[in-house]
């Protein structure tokens, strides 16, 4: 793992940085919005700020965008210190929550504008357009306004206005928050597909985790303007660097103890099982699939619990458990008509290659 870790390293540092947060502080008066960021984008990379309501992030892309100005501290798009640069000038193409498009401009005319402004001759203009609309799908639509389109159509279309201009970063501000579950999920994935094809650097911002660990390369997660954790999808969910990473992503269990001399985490209600390292107060966290059934992981000596809550989600049933005084959370799957209920009890084990664990002071 050390070793992986160290290539994976080494091929991010010979990628070509697009943009860079340097020591970057926004205060508006006395409240600290942001009090010190840094983060660089890789060429080609989608990176995702997630976090909950006011965590900093939509204020950090919104600076890189240039509408906001930063009390301290630089940014760098391809090198080139852009902090006091105008919004206008910077190169980048954003979407917005609420697409912007222009009511009066039918869709072609609404792709085509920042063509127009850069002054783009009309022959390579409407090649342009025709391109754009052809990669989101909506070449049939070209001459419709924007009140005749869907939601999802309309995100489209502002999608595609923004990459018209082939800037160099673009910035998606919670693109899919006005649209439905199902729509969403079919368009992130089209959107997914877009950007890897046009190799797009692209910087996201939702408070969506399944948005996050689906589209993102990255993930760095912000808590009251503070970066807790930066890595991939899999490491954000499976290697937690803080109680606050662990809640956020998923459902999870937490259980504060002491790792012992010999070996042992110990609940502070009860609870025990192996572990490493030196002895001090911890938390463990697992995940709700590294609870099984006893006879899925016969390896591990079973113990009893009592459910406490069974909530069926169509692919699995999520049992709220007591053991040993412990709450844990498991999900599993089980027959038709044998839904678990309150009271039932179940023999359990606790997988340990599934057991991580975080500082107490987060």
């Amino acid at each position: 793992m050390h070793m992986l870790v160290q290539r994976e390293m080494k091929s991010d540092s010979q990628r070509e940085t697009i943009v860079s947060f340097r020591n970057i502080r926004k205060d508006y008066g006395t409240t600290t919005v942001v009090p010190d960021f840094s983060l660089e984008i890789h060429r080609g990379e989608l990176v995702c700020l997630l976090g909950p309501s006011g965590c900093g992030k939509t204020t950090s892309l919104r600076m890189l965008a240039g509408f906001i100005q930063p009390t301290r501290g630089e940014i760098l798009i391809k090198g080139e210190n852009v902090t006091h640069v105008p919004a206008f000038r910077r190169d980048v193409g954003i979407v917005f929550q609420n697409y912007a498009l222009f009511p009066h401009m039918t869709v072609a005319k609404n792709v085509e504008y920042g063509l127009v402004n850069i002054g783009m001759r009309k022959q390579d203009r409407t090649k342009r357009v025709q391109d754009m609309l052809r990669r989101v799908e909506l070449q049939h639509l070209a001459e419709r306004y924007p009140r005749e389109l869907s939601g999802g159509q309309q995100q489209r279309v502002a999608l595609a206005r923004a990459l018209a201009l082939q800037p160099t970063v673009l910035l998606l501000d919670e693109p899919f928050s006005n649209l439905d579950a199902q729509l969403r999920v079919r368009l992130r994935e089209d959107l997914h597909n877009l950007i890897r094809s046009l190799q797009t650097t692209t910087l996201f911002v939702t408070h969506d985790q399944d948005e996050a660990l689906t589209l993102a390369d990255r993930i760095v997660v912000m808590n009251k303007g503070v970066v807790e954790q930066i890595g991939s999808p899999e490491e954000i969910y499976d290697a937690p660097a803080t109680r606050f990473v662990a809640e956020f992503i998923g459902q999870c269990s937490l259980i504060e103890g002491q790792i012992s001399d010999d070996g042992t985490f110990r609940a502070d209600d009860g609870l025990c099982f192996p572990a490493s390292g030196a002895s001090r107060k911890i938390i463990a966290v697992i995940r709700p699939e590294h609870i099984k059934k006893a006879h899925e992981l016969p390896q591990v000596s079973p113990r009893r619990a009592t459910i406490e809550a069974s909530d069926y989600h169509g692919n699995l049933t999520r049992l709220q458990l007591r053991l040993d005084g412990t709450k844990l959370v498991m999900d599993s799957q089980f027959p038709v008509g044998q839904k678990p209920k309150p009271g039932d009890q179940i023999d359990v084990a606790i997988d340990p290659m599934g057991i991580r664990f975080v500082p107490l002071a987060k």
